[in-house]
């Protein structure tokens, strides 16, 4: 809409959609006079009309041929006007859903700016009307084949704009015509068509060959479809866990050419592409970076930007230090142009900057004026300008940079101000030959008794003492002069501990801690801990009767009259330091610190790579990874169906079902030589008998292994939950019943037992042992369990421990246990390893990460299976239930009619599982396609994950 359109949008009317459908069907009727094809066309030539050769009748036809072609006009704009109120209505949030049919009629014109608002139209509410929408495909196509080249691209680009599957099956052919087409208009659309229907379908994508056709358009003598074409490569590459878009030698030079030639929005794709290139060779870096340099000089901030990230990745492999000089003049004079644009965009070119000299601080070494503050400057830019100041400041200029600092430190801007006084702490700690001068300015600061800045002078000098010990304590008179205006807690803090750090020094150290002391109840934690901690240094540097009243009130109220845990604990300690060993206490208290440095604003080596590398993007200027802001959804190639097959065949191993119970017919082949220990409820009534005393291992006699190593250990608490399987039931257990299963709790894996006496006498003395099994599993200490009465029961936590008694052969879920009493006979049953119990909580991957793992293992640590009898009925609830078991959600992507979902687990030993689900929502059926590098383990982790969708 033009500037003129406004009126559209000031409209009161109510209840309108009536008025708007009449008009939008507005139709002119056309009378049947002569046509310009009328036989006495001759009579009309040279735009004059012959009225002599003309009768009456045909000068009446030809008025009503103009009168209905200005009616025609007439329509024409009415239909246009109404489809503008719509379109008003729609921006505005009304819901004109219901003209869906009238505005697709108005499709049929060859009107280019009413064929563009219907196509806007479309583009809003196709979702919510997906079969009205395919009354407008056949004009999509055929649009597609328009004459006018803009018809023609604006078809495909609204084709790929809705993302309706049924229109998507329909853009396909009209896509592939335009990738190939004549106008260069048409293609640079195409390709980024490509990249919006790879979001909506990936698999239809490739099955169509679309890729490789925009792979193709690289090589393409336009420069700006060489761009469209990296940037849909770009954005499909993001979205995809497999490599599709890699630059070669080869395509470097196509890049490199059309950079010269594209817009400013073209470079900046193919800049961010070429950031990405790592060069062969020192010497093909200095080449890229060569033909890159010129775009510093650019108007378009986001190309300067651009370029500069690029060429700073390319420099970590150049090894001239004197084309790495150059290369840093070159960047310096496009950096300090930024920053005459507008606030907002300095804003973001100083976030960037303040990376850029965290890497290479050389580049704007020499430029540190360009970052004083104007009087005029917002206070976004102000703050980042100090951070840049301080990263910069050195011996050589930190005199200009004082005389700003103190210059601001007399602002009216409390926070502005406040952050320059902690500015010049912190070059204070930076420079240490500056220090002295730094401390002066601060001492000038003081004695202009601004209340908040006389209080971050004494937060910034006790840093400055931690940083330089026993060096400038003569300013520490000056500083007491100031302790009545203190009422920032963490100023007292600095005075406190300044005061009690240099004790010994100060005459009067006693009465400024005790006036403190006064109102020690109602401080804040921080001034609390401060005082009981100087209070203490005082007493143990000056032992004399004053300072020993003083800590006998202070370790009072710090034990007594708190509530404060931290205050409380540290008091004890103390109390109890001093009662018993004051000289340990002085090793304690009075021990030599570290000393510090200014590293506050520095950010993680890794972290800063990551942030250069997404220079000129949101990332740069949250300065944070881009997956802690921005969800992207990963989508997988399709895989062929040899493929799925062979994957298929590396499962081989069967799946083991419910053991049934073997009873005492033959004891299990060989057995672990760990015992175990357990956790007693009894359940339903407790036991009135008290827990039986420590019995001889009759079972290891039995089974003829050495226990002498068993240990006790402490008894937790039996845990909630579903009922346990039986695993031997009453009848075969001569009325003894076990039910038993392995659950994962905070990290440590327990076997949780319930034992229950149905027989007729009481029952004691619990032993139990398990077979050699796939994941090594034994007892980490004995079972221990009360005497069980009759018509009683005893609910056991029995920690396990893993990788112990590992068996041979390839992996099972099999568990193989032997249990006994001084009653019984050896009672052996069968449990089934249940891996999701083994899924740790460090398990959760960034999108990132996982997407790095999924490409580094190779094919054929991926299997897959299909689990037919499973049904996901809801999304969030599966997430949620899967999610408590920690297999943690990725991402999801939709795959034809199927939702396909992406999660990442572990087991102990780190070893990871990167798991792809697919299904159609309600419908039976699940794919499970895992990759991991222990594929052996695939069949349990089939079983695990059934077993978790069931639940």
């Amino acid at each position: 809409m033009s500037g003129h359109d406004s009126k559209y949008f000031s409209t009161t009317k109510k209840g309108e959609i009536p008025e708007l459908k009449e008009e939008l069907n507005s139709q002119y009727k056309k009378s049947k006079g002569i046509s310009l094809q009328d036989s006495n066309r001759g009579c009309i030539s040279s735009g004059r009309i012959d009225m002599e050769l003309l009768g009456i009748d045909h000068v009446m036809q030809l008025l009503r041929f103009g009168y209905d072609l200005m009616d025609e006009i007439y329509c024409m704009d009415k239909r246009k006007d109404a489809v503008k109120k719509v379109i008003a209505a729609m921006t505005v949030g009304k819901d004109v859903s219901s003209l869906f049919t009238d505005v697709v009629n108005c499709m049929q014109t060859e009107n280019l700016e009413l064929k563009k608002l219907v196509y806007l139209y479309l583009i809003n509410y196709a979702k919510s009307q997906p079969d009205l929408a395919i009354l407008a495909v056949n004009t999509f196509v055929k649009d597609s084949q328009d004459p006018n080249p803009l018809i023609r691209a604006l078809a495909v680009r609204t084709m790929g704009c809705i993302r309706v599957d049924k229109i998507t099956e329909y853009l396909c052919d009209p896509l592939q015509r335009c990738l190939k087409d004549d106008d260069p208009y048409v293609r640079k659309t195409a390709a980024i068509c490509v990249a919006k229907l790879y979001d909506i379908n990936a698999e239809l994508v490739e099955d169509r060959g679309f890729l490789e056709s925009v792979k193709d358009l690289i090589s393409d003598n336009n420069p700006m479809v060489v761009a469209n074409a990296v940037a849909a490569l770009t954005e499909i590459q993001d979205n995809s866990v497999r490599p599709v878009f890699e630059i070669t030698s080869h395509t470097l030079s196509k890049l490199l050419t059309a950079l010269n030639e594209c817009t400013e929005w073209g470079q900046v794709f193919i800049l961010d592409a070429l950031s990405r290139y790592k060069a062969a060779d020192a010497r093909e870096a200095e080449n890229i970076v060569e033909r890159v340099t010129p775009r510093l000089q650019h108007a378009n901030c986001a190309v300067v930007l651009s370029a500069v990230k690029m060429i700073l990745q390319q420099m970590e492999l150049i090894t001239s230090t004197d084309v790495v000089r150059n290369l840093c003049k070159k960047m310096a004079p496009p950096l300090v142009t930024l920053l005459s644009a507008e606030p907002e965009i300095q804003y973001v070119a100083l976030r960037n900057i303040n990376l850029i000299v965290q890497r290479r601080p050389t580049i704007l070494a020499h430029e540190i004026k360009v970052f004083f503050c104007k009087y005029n400057d917002p206070i976004y830019v102000k703050m980042e300008k100090l951070e840049i100041m301080i990263k910069l400041a050195s011996d050589r200029n930190i005199d200009q940079v004082l005389l700003e600092f103190k210059e601001y430190a007399t602002e009216v801007d409390v926070d502005f101000v406040r952050k320059a006084v902690r500015a010049i702490g912190r070059c204070a700690i930076k420079l240490e030959r500056a220090a002295e001068r730094c401390i002066s300015v601060l001492l000038e600061l003081i004695k202009i008794k601004v209340n908040y800045v006389v209080q971050e002078a004494i937060i910034v000098i006790k840093d400055i003492f931690r940083r330089y010990p026993n060096t400038y304590e003569s300013i520490i008179a000056t500083l007491c002069e100031s302790l009545d205006t203190l009422d920032e807690p963490e100023a007292k803090a600095s005075m406190i501990w300044i005061i009690g750090e240099y004790a010994e020094r100060i005459d009067n150290a006693d009465e400024l801690l005790e006036s403190f002391l006064e109102s020690f109840p109602e401080e804040p934690a921080q001034v609390q801990l401060q005082l009981l901690t100087a209070t203490v240094k005082l007493f143990l540097k000056k032992p004399t009767e004053g300072p020993q009243q003083m800590i006998q009130v202070v370790l009072n109220n710090a034990t007594v009259e708190t509530d404060n845990p931290d205050l409380r604990d540290r008091a004890y300690i103390y109390w109890r330091l001093l009662s018993t060993d004051p000289e340990a206490a002085k090793d304690v208290v009075l021990a030599e610190k570290p000393v510090i440095s200014d590293d506050s604003n520095l950010l993680d080596p890794s972290l800063l790579d990551e942030l250069l590398a997404n220079i000129a993007t949101l990332s740069s200027v949250y300065h944070k990874p881009p997956e802690t802001f921005v969800t992207r959804v990963k989508t997988t190639a399709q895989k062929t169906e040899d493929d799925e097959f062979a994957e298929g065949s590396e499962a081989g191993y069967p799946e083991s079902s419910a053991h049934p119970v073997d009873g005492a017919t033959s004891p299990p082949t060989s057995s672990s030589n760990v015992a175990y220990a357990g956790a007693t409820q009894p359940a339903p009534a407790p036991s009135s008998s008290p827990p039986a005393a420590p019995v001889p291992d009759l079972m290891g006699d039995l089974l003829g292994m050495n226990n002498s190593s068993i240990v006790p250990v402490d008894q937790p608490s039996t845990p909630p939950g579903l009922p346990l399987p039986v695993l031997l039931p009453a009848s075969t257990g001569q009325g003894l019943q076990i039910s038993a299963q392995l659950i994962g709790r905070d990290g440590q894996i327990f076997y949780s037992l319930l034992f229950e006496n149905n027989s007729q006498i009481p029952l004691d003395g619990f032993m139990i042992q398990f077979n050699k099994n796939s994941l090594g599993l034994a007892a980490a200490g004995p079972l221990q369990v009360p005497q069980l009465q009759p018509g009683t029961s005893a609910a056991i936590l029995l920690p396990m421990v893993l990788f112990q008694n590992m068996s041979a052969g390839p992996p099972s879920s099999l568990l193989q246990v032997a249990v006994k009493n001084n009653q019984q006979p050896v009672w052996y049953f069968n449990d089934k390893i249940s891996l999701h119990a083994f899924f740790t909580e460090d398990g959760r991957m960034e999108r990132g990460s996982f997407l790095e793992s999924w490409r580094s293992l190779p094919d054929s640590n991926e299997v897959s299976r299909d689990l037919p009898g499973i049904t996901v009925n809801g999304v969030e609830s599966t997430l949620d239930r899967l999610a408590a078991s920690n297999m943690f959600f990725i991402a999801k992507r939709k795959h034809s009619n199927q939702d396909v979902f992406y999660f990442s687990t572990k087991i102990p030993r780190g070893v990871a599982f990167l798991i792809e689900l697919t299904t159609v929502v309600g419908t039976p059926g699940v794919k499970c396609a895992i990759k991991t590098p222990n594929p052996e383990m695939a069949p349990l982790f089939f079983e695990a994950i059934e077993t978790l969708l069931k639940s």
